[in-house]
């Protein structure tokens, strides 16, 4: 199996509840900077020429076990479906080292134009999502481990 886009972070102590657990909302945060990683590496860019504007569309998560303060978390990012106007992107939260599952987000991105509305994907943009980026890490938790 093809190792898939990897991006770690380390939870920090404003992004956990009363419980002492990262609240909820954030982990579409998350979801959030993992794809603008994985973008810049699969569309070479953020903004600007060459890069896709796109708007989140639809947003499903699903917990399997708590993350706390201080927690690396390692989101594996993939494509998961490529429509005409929108594509799929999971992400799988896991706890690094251990590799224990923590949860899962699946994000419906539409591609726009620069009026605003959407538009479809260009042949090139369709390769780049369904080629991914297999095996790159993006460590912002300072872990220096590949």
């Amino acid at each position: 199996m093809t190792p898939p886009f990897r991006y770690r972070l380390r939870v920090r102590y404003g992004e956990c509840d009363a419980q002492q657990v990262v609240f909820n909302a954030r982990y579409g945060d998350y979801a959030d900077a993992a794809m603008i990683e994985y973008q810049r590496v699969v569309w070479g860019a953020t903004t600007g020429p060459g890069a896709v504007d796109m708007q989140l569309v639809r947003q499903v998560k699903e917990w399997q076990a708590p993350a706390r303060f201080d927690d690396v978390l390692e989101v594996r990012v993939t494509t998961a479906a490529i429509g005409t106007t929108s594509f799929t992107i999971r992400c799988e939260f896991r706890r690094w080292p251990t590799d224990a599952a923590v949860a899962t987000c699946e994000t419906v991105y539409v591609a726009i134009g620069a009026d605003g509305r959407k538009r479809p994907l260009t042949e090139p943009e369709r390769a780049a999502l369904a080629a991914g980026a297999p095996g790159v890490l993006c460590d912002c938790a300072g872990t220096g481990a590949p």
